[in-house]
């Protein structure tokens, strides 16, 4: 099989191409090597034999994508702008990247003579705050009052910052030019994920950014009170969650699901200060500021429909996942100080 990763040398791109180039599958991962930490997860993928790389914007070089197209089985669309804050900085970069790249990229589907899948990385902030979930406050987390298997996919979209209506725009382009022209698409909304190769920012792979500021001792900033919370997924159970919808693809085109660790895989920003501040052995005084506008107080993915169409679930507890995250930062501590 032949699969085509844009952004391909983000954190997603570099460990999905990573797992099917480990299992026999040829790959070419597509970057503009736009943001920090990319060309680093490029040095290394361009050590593996399997992996082809090419430099190029989705768009504004539709030229490169129809060549490489035209001949692929899977397009895993990974490239986005993914910080909130930089969408309201400057919402039309942030429109440019991530819903005109996510129509040349289903054009250049639709025109190529093998009709490849395409798998689009979307967002659970397509469906806004939420603000009509009810919510129970405890001790050291919100939880739905409710929803006890999470969110579903039949949840009302809400498009909530520049950022949440580029990504839900090139989300619903991506399930109509299934119903439209036949083009077999697949959306994932995806919680948060986690893993190694993970070049963590303030607004986005918080896991990653708060452990590697608390292990090297920067100042922490929590917008609102830490009592929000996220269902967490280890990336290998998302590479695997590739494979497997491409695997039941009579099944799963046209289709979107919801992608995360689900219920049995949650935790709030102040419960993982106290994880970090017990396993590093040191006191952590976060700083708290303002919530952030649009913020859900809780996200979990109800995972149901995932599993019962493809087979798939998470395997790694957060605890596993998170064990192997710390080694590798721990394990690249000079490297990855540079990006804090």
């Amino acid at each position: 099989m032949k699969i085509l990763i844009t952004g391909g040398c983000g954190f997603i791109g570099t460990n999905t191409a990573l797992y099917f180039a480990e299992k026999g599958h040829k790959v070419i991962v597509m970057d503009n090597l736009s943001r920090k930490g990319s060309e680093i997860n490029a040095e290394l993928l361009k050590r593996n034999k399997k992996i082809f790389f090419k430099c190029a914007d989705i768009e504004s070089d539709f030229d490169s994508l129809m060549f490489f197209i035209d001949d692929i089985d899977v397009v895993i669309h990974a490239a986005a702008q993914v910080a909130v804050t930089s969408s309201v900085t400057d919402p039309v970069s942030d429109f440019e990247i991530n819903s005109k790249g996510t129509l040349n990229i289903l054009e250049a589907a639709r025109k190529a003579i093998k009709k490849p899948i395409v798998i689009f990385t979307s967002t659970n902030k397509v469906y806004g705050e939420m603000k009509d979930v009810e919510l129970t406050e405890e001790e050291n987390r919100y939880t739905y009052k409710d929803k006890h298997f999470g969110i579903p996919e039949e949840q009302n979209l809400d498009f909530h910052s520049p950022y949440g209506c580029s990504k839900g725009c090139a989300d619903q382009y991506v399930r109509d030019y299934y119903r439209i022209y036949g083009l077999p698409t697949i959306v994932f909304r995806q919680s948060c994920i986690y893993g190694l190769h993970q070049f963590g920012i303030v607004d986005q792979g918080w896991v990653s950014f708060l452990t590697m500021s608390a292990l090297f001792d920067k100042p922490i900033i929590i917008f609102g009170d830490g009592k929000q919370v996220r269902d967490v997924l280890f990336m290998d159970d998302l590479s695997r969650a590739f494979e497997k919808a491409i695997l039941f693809i009579n099944k799963t085109k046209g289709r979107i699901y919801n992608i995360g660790g689900g219920p049995e895989n949650t935790i709030s920003v102040i419960e993982l200060i106290s994880i970090l501040s017990e396993i590093l052995g040191k006191k952590i005084d976060p700083t708290f500021a303002d919530w952030r506008s649009g913020d859900q107080k809780v996200y979990i993915s109800d995972i149901r429909k995932a599993e019962k169409e493809f087979s798939w679930k998470p395997e790694a507890s957060f605890k596993d996942g998170f064990d192997l995250m710390l080694e590798w930062i721990r394990q690249n501590e000079k490297i990855l100080k540079e990006f804090i």
